[in-house]
């Protein structure tokens, strides 16, 4: 028994080492390979790419095949101090797995391929002061050597003393400012009170510069700020990315009658949203995701662990895969890794290769 404990310990560490390598040359070879890089012959999953013709072999075979986590966003709190009125991950439980079984579940993922963890919401900076998210992060670039550690946050609850405790640990810090008119922020339901949102999302632009944390923005494009000129702002901020996203509906989230929120007033056509992104064309960061890139082209994990699969309009789980195992559970997670490539969903997101000036 205790020769198969260490026989397995040592599979074990020479799975996570082949996952390690095997993104880092992913990285540099990706547009290259027409097969994903399998060193000592790991992983036989065909990886698609230009060069495999629609209908082939190759392309058939991607289809069949069970998709790897390469970038996984848990969701791990529903709860938030915002009320914004297009949010699709709304508050309708309270629920928080204990930390040890999320560092679980996150071992799992990683002994599974997953490269990058994007840490979300709710609101991530809401329980424990931060000091949870702040744990997750220091476990998974400490602990399991994640080429990419990120966070998604409306920004209006994180402090310096954050970035000097886990700043280290963090890759991309992206906050969600969908105006900067504090009026129109206000209208969407993103603010506190008299505090400007505007102007903490630029003391959080000062703080990442100093603690060398790789700066994003993710705007939501709706019907109260898609006339804005954000060009002049952008480009003072500088983000490394800038995520443009046209409001999407997800029923039972948003819109329908178990829904918290009811979005359809912030809805804009394709029309409307192109007519934004033409209007901030010269913006280098920008990356524009439209409702079509975004709908099944994301591995969403709840609260629970439990993919969820947006293929209907609506949220459906999974098991957890702290009951099934990762590879049952992303089954049914409805994942399109084809259009996550396609929409540039691998890039380089480890702050050590990004080469910034900080």
């Amino acid at each position: 028994m205790l020769l198969r404990a260490v026989a397995l310990r040592a599979l074990a560490l020479v799975r996570t080492l082949v996952a390690a390598l095997r993104g880092r040359l992913d990285a540099l070879c990706w547009s290259l390979q027409p097969f994903s890089l399998d060193p000592l012959g790991w992983s036989r999953r065909p990886t698609l790419s230009a060069a495999a013709p629609a209908g082939s072999r190759w392309e058939k075979e991607w289809e069949a095949a069970t998709p790897t986590p390469t970038s996984v966003n848990y969701h791990f709190t529903r709860q938030c101090n915002y009320k914004c009125g297009f949010c699709f991950h709304t508050a309708k439980t309270s629920f928080v797995l204990p930390l040890e079984e999320a560092k679980r579940g996150l071992e799992m993922l990683k002994e599974a391929g997953m490269e990058k963890i994007n840490f979300s919401g709710g609101e991530p900076f809401l329980q424990d002061r931060g000091e949870f998210v702040g744990k997750l992060v220091q476990f998974c670039k400490q602990e399991l050597k994640l080429p990419s550690v990120s966070i998604v946050s409306n920004g209006s609850l994180i402090r310096e003393r954050w970035f000097k405790k886990y700043g280290e640990y963090l890759d991309i810090l992206a906050v969600s400012c969908d105006s900067f008119e504090e009026e129109v922020n206000a209208l969407i339901g993103r603010g506190q009170g008299k505090k400007s949102h505007v102007e903490k999302l630029q003391r959080l632009r000062q703080w990442c510069r100093e603690y060398a944390v790789a700066f994003k923005i993710n705007s939501v494009i709706n019907r109260f700020n898609v006339e804005e000129d954000m060009n002049q702002q952008i480009q003072a901020l500088s983000p490394v990315r800038w995520k443009v996203f046209q409001c999407l509906l997800i029923e039972g989230e948003n819109c329908g009658e178990d829904a918290l929120r009811e979005a359809e007033k912030f809805v804009i056509s394709d029309e409307e949203f192109e007519g934004f992104l033409a209007r901030h064309k010269d913006i280098s960061c920008l990356v524009p995701e439209s409702n079509q890139k975004m709908k099944d082209s994301y591995l969403i994990l709840d609260e629970y662990m439990r993919f969820l699969n947006c293929r209907k309009g609506r949220k459906e789980p999974s098991r957890s895969i702290l009951d099934v195992g990762v590879e049952e559970a992303i089954k049914y997670s409805g994942f399109d890794e084809k259009m996550f490539l396609k929409r540039g969903g691998k890039y380089v997101w480890s702050k050590a290769d990004m080469k910034l000036d900080w």
